[in-house]
């Protein structure tokens, strides 16, 4: 039997001033916190019931996991653990069942159930996966795990910043494999907050 396809989300309980900092600086904690929870609840939604895949919840902070959210869905749920995001993820990649995974966030609207199909589209040919940000970042990293992870996985990254795809592709093992998806805007300040509002209104 083909093992499962693992699709990951990655996301934080939604609280008043705890959610998407840069973005409730240019729009408020408040209209932060609304963006976030909608987004994140429309992609549960949009990706659980998929059953081209496996759908997993990463939350923090751990103590939520299995109290507070994601609910109404069919996911299941870890904590992230401690680290920064690359450790995190890492850690993710390594301790789920066998089988080629990804990772998403949860601030990119537009991702779609084809993207993430076109991602183990991608993976059954290439060895890792990734889907650019506008801003220098990434949407989706994936990879095939077989027949083991790159070692030193996420180490010296700069995360939050313009060169945190150069600085991940930089650290993975020359000659590896590796596909790449359409690019995509993430909603991380008030610039890009606009720019995702007038996209909703175009007919």
């Amino acid at each position: 039997m083909r093992p499962a396809r693992h699709l990951v989300i990655f996301l934080r309980t939604p609280r008043l001033g705890r959610v998407k900092s840069r973005l409730a600086a240019g729009i408020g904690a408040l209209a932060a916190l609304r963006f976030y929870r909608g987004v994140s609840d429309r992609l549960l939604r949009r990706m659980a019931g998929d059953r081209r895949w496996r759908c997993h919840v990463a939350l923090t902070p751990d103590r939520d996991v299995g109290r507070v959210w994601p609910r109404r869905v069919r996911v299941s749920c870890r904590g992230q653990g401690h680290g920064d995001l690359g450790r995190r993820m890492a850690r993710v990649f390594e301790e789920l069942p066998r089988g080629p995974a990804v990772i998403i966030g949860s601030d990119i609207p537009s991702i779609m159930p084809s993207h993430i199909m076109a991602a183990f589209q991608a993976l059954g040919r290439r060895e890792a996966v990734f889907g650019p940000a506008q801003d220098g970042g990434y949407w989706l990293v994936g990879f095939r795990r077989r027949p083991r992870l790159p070692y030193r996985l996420f180490e010296g990254v700069r995360w939050s910043s313009e060169h945190a795809l150069a600085d991940t592709l930089a650290g993975l093992p020359r000659g590896m494999a590796i596909a790449r998806l359409e690019t995509l805007d993430d909603v991380d300040d008030a610039d890009a907050y606009r720019r995702w509002l007038n996209r909703r209104k175009r007919p």
